[in-house]
Parts: structure tokens; sequence; C-alpha cells
């Protein structure tokens, strides 16, 4: 059994249980998540399986969308709900849907975040939220992350009251710390703020639409229907650069040979997927470091 479960990540769960469950479901052990989704936070997180666990990381290396709510009035340790409140202040004025949508506006493009002490970066070998559960503050690394695309779906032309909530949308790179953003859009505002509520609307090239819950995946497992649920590898990286090569160099590919880059890649910079003839992936290159003109593996995914 191979290729890409989109999986409707539930609530109270993190990526690693999915994985876990998903093993005992699927009575296999080479599984993996294409990267960390919070506990609370639900939506998609596609599943790796068998020979597709060699592209999680461009999975996980692809652009993110999601849907959230910022609420004003209060912050948290967590930056989330879920959270201890550790500033808090009465919300004394309305904004407009202007002001809101202009601070908006000023978040896209590159951005620097400090990951929250309640996340899974690690500092020292130690994962933060590690130390934040001992009550040890350390000094956290900033990191630049782009946001392409942040728009308010609240239609009210007047935000007003002692709390104020409000729904967006964000599309971003890897590496985005929504609950963060959520903080950083409320100082824009100049009161504390925390991420009320979130869903990952895609991840590379799913979406909702194409998610099932565990329940759906283990009816198709009961019914020996796994096909309708299994998406093929080569849609899990559908964003990359593709390259498409006959069946003589598609032999050398599959030993891992060097060959030339195509003038049409050579600005390229990432990954190149190499296709054969019939469209399946057969490798991932790059750029030869000390070769010019040339490319080398970094995967190769033949399996003959």
């Amino acid at each position: 059994m191979e290729g890409i479960i989109p999986l409707l990540k539930p609530k109270g769960m993190t990526s690693h249980d999915c994985v876990f469950r998903l093993r005992k479901i699927l009575k296999m052990k080479r599984i993996g998540h294409t990267g960390t989704l919070d506990p609370d936070v639900t939506g998609v997180l596609p599943i790796c399986i068998g020979r597709a666990t060699k592209v999680a990381e461009y999975i996980t290396d692809a652009g993110k969308q999601y849907e959230g709510e910022v609420t004003l009035g209060w912050t948290t340790t967590t930056e989330d709900a879920s959270g201890d409140i550790v500033e808090q202040k009465k919300v004394n004025q309305s904004f407009t849907r202007e002001q809101i949508e202009s601070v908006l506006k000023s978040f896209v493009g590159t951005i620097e975040q400090t990951p929250p002490m309640y996340s899974a970066v690690k500092v020292r070998g130690k994962k933060l939220y590690e130390y934040a559960r001992q009550g040890i503050e350390v000094e956290r690394p900033t990191r630049k992350v782009n946001i392409y695309e942040l728009q308010l779906l609240d239609d009210r032309a007047i935000f007003t009251g002692e709390t104020i909530k409000f729904r967006f949308r964000v599309t971003c790179s890897k590496g985005t710390y929504i609950r963060t953003l959520a903080v950083m859009i409320g100082q824009a505002l100049g009161y504390p703020a925390h991420m009320s509520e979130l869903i990952r609307t895609r991840s590379a090239s799913f979406s909702l639409d194409d998610c099932f819950t565990f329940e759906q995946i283990e009816k198709h497992m009961v019914d020996e229907s796994m096909d309708q649920v299994l998406m093929p590898l080569e849609l899990g990286i559908s964003h990359l650069p593709k390259y498409q090569i006959n069946d003589k160099v598609a032999e050398k590919v599959k030993n891992g040979a060097v060959i030339s880059i195509p003038e049409q890649l050579k600005e390229i910079e990432g990954p190149i997927m190499i296709e054969s003839e019939n469209h399946k992936a057969l490798a991932l290159y790059i750029h030869h470091p000390s070769k010019p003109g040339l490319m080398k593996p970094t995967k190769v995914l033949a399996i003959d």
C-alpha cells in the first residue's frame, strides 16, 4: 500500500497521534505526516503511506492556507484559546472595516516572527514546549516567513464591543505561526489578542474537499476500497517544476545518474520533479553544487 491520504484532522489530536491511529487502521508502520498541526487545529493533514514517505518533506515545504479567528481583549501563554490569560485589556473603541483591512494588508509580504514558547521549535536540542512546561523562558530564534494573502472574512462595517472577534483567511509559507500572527494583528490594533479558532484549508495540492475522516478511512479499509482514499505521490509534489524524460534517460535517472539541466529550468533554485513519459515521478533533482549545467538526485522515487 502506498500513496497519500489527505486526512481531515480532528480537534484534540496531535499529528503524531494521527499517524499512530492510522498505523493501527492500515496495519502498517511506514506512515508519516507532513508537518505539525497543533491539537486544537483541525483541517488538512496529508499523510504519506509507504513509498510516498519519501516526498513528505516536500509537501511540508509547500504553501499552506488557513481560516482562523482573532479575538481582541486578552492574550494567552499559548497564543490560542487553550492557554492561561497573560494580559487582558477591555476594548474601549470601535474599529471600521477599513482599519482592520489596512492592518491585515500591512502583514502581506515577508515578515519576522518569534515562535511561541508552546511550539515544537528546538533550542539547544529541546523543543520549546518542553521548556515552557518546566516554566523556563529561553531566547527564541526570530524567523522570516512569507504571507502571500491575508483577507478579512467578516462582512461587518463596524466592529465594537468589550472583546472583538473577526475571521480571516491567510495563505502563507512553511513555518508561519498563525497563533503568533493573530497576536501581531492585535498588537497592530493596540490590544492584546489571541487566535481563538483555526482550520487548515489547504496544504500543498490538497484542500478540505479532498479529505477523509478516520471513520471514512476505516470503512474503506474494511470494504477493501482504499484505492478511493490513496492519492498518488505525484499529486503531493505537483507544485514542483517538472522535467519529462524519455525511457532511455529514465534508466539513468533510476540509477541516480547526473543529468543535464534543460534550458527552461536553469533558473530554478529548488527541487525539480523528473517524470516519465507517462507522467510517473521518477526522482527529485537539484542543481549540482560543483558542476554547472548539471543536476543530481536528492530522492530516487522509481521502484524499478
